[in-house]
């Protein structure tokens, strides 16, 4: 990727830890060193994975003294959510066989 393109919500929660770094900024605003101490991995590596996300818009830093203060911006998972959405109809329909299914099984067996 080149220096001009930018990350989207998407490409930056398809990591794992980056989904783990918004859960826990979602509870509360956090320095680099203390988002460190939840993985086993060096600062420059959450270091990057924070540009991904800021990136993307999903959290912002605010430099306090010597460290710098992230905080959780979720406004661009909207985006994910409406895209979502749409699939929904599907995993409804699924489920509307299923129970379908499973209930005429019952009435069946108690037959």
């Amino acid at each position: 990727m080149s220096a001009a393109e930018k990350y989207d919500v998407f490409q930056a929660i398809a990591d794992p830890t980056r989904r783990e770094v918004l859960k826990l900024l979602a509870t509360k605003e956090r320095s680099i060193a203390e988002i460190t101490t939840h993985f086993d991995m060096s600062r420059t590596a959450i270091s990057k994975h924070l540009h991904v996300l800021a990136d993307a818009e999903l959290v912002s830093g605010l430099k306090v003294g010597r460290e710098k203060i992230y905080m959780l911006q979720p406004e661009p998972l909207t985006e994910l959510k409406q895209w979502l959405a749409f699939y929904e109809q599907f995993w409804n329909n699924k489920l509307t066989k299923l129970k379908y299914v499973v209930e005429n099984e019952a009435i069946t067996d108690t037959e």
